[in-house]
């Protein structure tokens, strides 16, 4: 007697398609990405993948906001086993940061080709956003700033974190070189406002 195929809830078919569409990406590119393609590689008809993401911008918002929460997750975990000092907060921040630009280069094939697209701009602006404010929120304990100019000085820092990762991915640097001099960047402003020069 042979079984039904377990039939997947609508949640468990969605994160099964993502983790198909990364694989996709991460062998072909973000131009390998489309429904059919994704349908065909994940073994489900075309209307299935059309119900969950209905266009491949959606599908691509989807996979992007996705890989923006797992960078997130890494960092979160990572900054509750650092110890409490600006030093080591800013440094964890720092590896946490570089080791998701190289370890998910997907990120940035997704996000090129999504650029352009207005529902993109308002996710990363979104996106951006909460990540400054998990920077903001581990390095408040540790910074005579006030939250406003502690955003701000988060905002510079991640500004800073992306050009260095694009020096990283290009082999402009290396990992350890990337990791000090944004390290040395979240500490500067506020070793300075606190003394410390």
């Amino acid at each position: 007697m042979t079984t039904a195929p377990t039939r997947l809830s609508k949640q468990a078919r969605r994160e099964q398609l993502l983790d198909v569409a990364l694989a996709i990406v991460r062998a072909s590119g973000a131009d390998g990405l489309t429904l059919p393609t994704l349908a065909e590689a994940a073994g489900v008809s075309r209307p299935i993948v059309y119900d969950h993401f209905g266009t491949r911008p959606g599908l691509l918002l989807a996979l992007y906001q996705r890989l923006d929460e797992q960078h997130r997750t890494a960092i979160a975990q990572a900054l509750k086993q650092a110890s409490p000092t600006a030093a080591d907060i800013a440094g964890t921040i720092s590896v946490a940061y570089f080791a998701c630009a190289t370890d998910l280069p997907e990120f940035n094939a997704v996000s090129s080709a999504l650029k352009g697209n207005p529902e993109m701009e308002a996710i990363q602006h979104e996106l951006h956003d909460g990540y400054t404010d998990l920077m903001a929120d581990a390095l408040t304990p540790y910074s005579p700033l006030d939250q406003a100019a502690l955003r701000l000085h988060c905002v510079g820092a991640l500004g800073a974190a992306e050009a260095i990762a694009v020096e990283l991915n290009r082999g402009a640097t290396t990992a350890a070189d990337a990791i000090t001099a944004l390290t040395g960047v979240i500490l500067g402003r506020i070793e300075r406002a606190d003394g410390r020069t």
